[in-house]
């Protein structure tokens, strides 16, 4: 089979909101975006690995990554093998330093692990081909809310700013998670 390259993105909440978002891989080599639905935790954990953040306490990517690393179990590469019934199936291919294993995974989970771990992040020609759209098509259908991922840290301001947006638009729901974020950046840096 013929894989290609993909890298994270962006992260988009979905046009129907709730506790969905749509996180935009995108293959350089073809000049293709593929968008993956995943859930919320998914979403927070994407952001983190990214951005090399950690909470207090490890959530569960957190602590498969420290498992798989304490029991030199190296994370190779994940590769996105197929797309049914609008659901991706992918594999988490580790090294123990003699033998290659291949585990099926979520792929939310895979593209988390391979962040942490710097891997690559592999798709099948033919799923890319069946499942992609063209960059302007699928900037032009995702929300403002869109999250570049190569884009630093928000600042507090922007947040306090967004959510008065929030507040004002009364999507308390939204405004919530927003002051979750405030306050986890006000206390990773009390001079804030």
């Amino acid at each position: 089979m013929n894989y290609l390259q993909v890298s994270p993105l962006m992260i988009s909440q979905t046009m129907s909101g709730g506790k969905s978002y749509i996180l935009v891989l995108e293959c350089a080599e073809q000049d293709k975006q593929v968008p993956v639905l995943i859930g919320e935790n998914e979403a927070q954990a994407v952001l983190m690995a990214v951005e090399q953040k950690s909470a207090k306490r490890p959530m569960t990517h957190t602590l498969l990554f420290n498992i798989l690393k304490e029991y030199m179990l190296n994370v190779q590469k994940v590769t996105i093998d197929r797309f049914e019934e609008g659901i991706f199936f992918s594999t988490l291919h580790i090294n123990d330093g003699f033998t290659d294993k291949q585990i099926d995974c979520r792929t939310s989970d895979g593209i988390v692990l391979a962040i942490m771990s710097q891997a690559n992040i592999y798709i099948n020609a033919s799923v890319l081909q069946e499942t992609f759209m063209e960059p302007n098509a699928l900037f032009d259908n995702l929300p403002e809310n869109k999250r570049p991922l190569t884009s630093p840290v928000e600042s507090i301001e922007e947040l306090e700013a967004l959510l008065q947006e929030c507040e004002d638009n009364e999507d308390y729901e939204q405004a919530q998670r927003i002051m979750d974020r405030i306050n986890a950046l006000k206390e990773n840096n009390p001079q804030a």
